[in-house]
């Protein structure tokens, strides 16, 4: 599955990045890496660029540039099993 598919909300983790020259380097200078988790937080109006979470940071990419990312959608199920479990509870207090 391509990144430029995915919908908004869905992480997913960077399998490959395709692409020649300066063009994939700029990618993968951006952190968009093989192994690297990558949300999609937004889409434009007129649905390009995309707005993603990589590496803490927001990222504003082309679809055409997204359609270049090879991605495997991470399950909600496994999502949710690597958040963190602290809600805010006090250490060595009463919550």
């Amino acid at each position: 599955m391509r990144l430029a598919e995915l919908a908004v909300g869905t992480e997913a983790s960077v399998t490959a990045v395709s692409g020649t020259g300066s063009f994939r380097r700029r990618l993968l200078e951006l952190g968009i890496l093989p192994g690297t988790r990558v949300e999609v937080l937004g889409v434009a109006p007129l649905g390009d660029p995309l707005e993603l979470l990589v590496r803490g940071s927001s990222l504003a990419i082309r679809r055409a540039e997204a359609a270049s990312v090879e991605v495997t959608p991470i399950e909600a199920a496994s999502a949710a099993q690597t958040a963190p479990l602290f809600v805010g509870a006090r250490l060595g207090g009463e919550p």
